[in-house]
């Protein structure tokens, strides 16, 4: 609840800065505008990289891996966890960015040019809710701590770069990827949360 409510209340705050063209929304053109001037090889190639590996498609094929992983694993729970907090999340990422409709950025040469609408990220929040559901599971599936340290940080980074990503190549503006951060976090909650009182209760019944 604590997450939810912390989350919840940054990606407010964020948005209410974004529509209320607040001074967040001026460092977001000038970081956007730097990135863009200052791109070079081989990281403009590495970000495409990492982007296509994180777009619908290449989402598509990570969910099926963990999925069938989760299968595997009998962790049947966690599987309709994913079920819900991967597909729900891109979902209401795509009604987000319809009710705010803001605009992407935009520059002379882009690197990148797409005609949907900015806020907030969708490579940002299918990633946050993958790698977030996955540090999860694997916390608490792996009593190491030394494990449960690595996949944390392995996720996070793993969510930085695709937010990265998104800024260095002129998709996104950093309070676009950070309001989705934030999103993904509270509905990531929400998922575990749902999917944990429902295996509680039916475990109860069956005691």
């Amino acid at each position: 609840m604590a997450l939810l409510l912390v989350s919840g209340l940054v990606f407010h705050e964020l948005a209410e800065a974004v529509m209320g063209q607040d001074a967040i929304t001026v460092l977001d053109v000038q970081v956007a505008h730097w990135f863009n001037a200052h791109a070079v090889e081989p990281l403009t190639s590495l970000m495409y990289a990492i982007s296509a590996v994180h777009s619908v498609a290449g989402m598509i094929v990570l969910f099926c891996g963990l999925a069938w992983y989760l299968w595997r694993a009998q962790a049947r729970y966690w599987l309709l966890a994913l079920a819900f907090a991967v597909p729900g999340g891109m979902v209401l990422n795509v009604a987000l960015k319809f009710f705010f409709q803001r605009a992407r950025p935009v520059f002379e040469e882009p690197l990148v040019t797409l005609a949907t609408y900015s806020f907030p990220s969708g490579h940002t929040t299918a990633a946050t809710c993958f790698y977030g559901l996955l540090a999860s599971y694997l916390v608490i599936a792996r009593p190491a701590w030394s494990v449960r340290l690595g996949t944390v940080a392995g996720c996070l980074m793993m969510v930085l770069l695709v937010a990265f990503s998104r800024v260095y190549l002129g998709a996104h503006y950093v309070s676009d990827v950070l309001a989705a951060m934030a999103e993904s976090v509270a509905w990531l909650a929400v998922c575990i949360t749902a999917i944990s009182t429902l295996r509680r209760r039916r475990e109860g019944k069956t005691v």
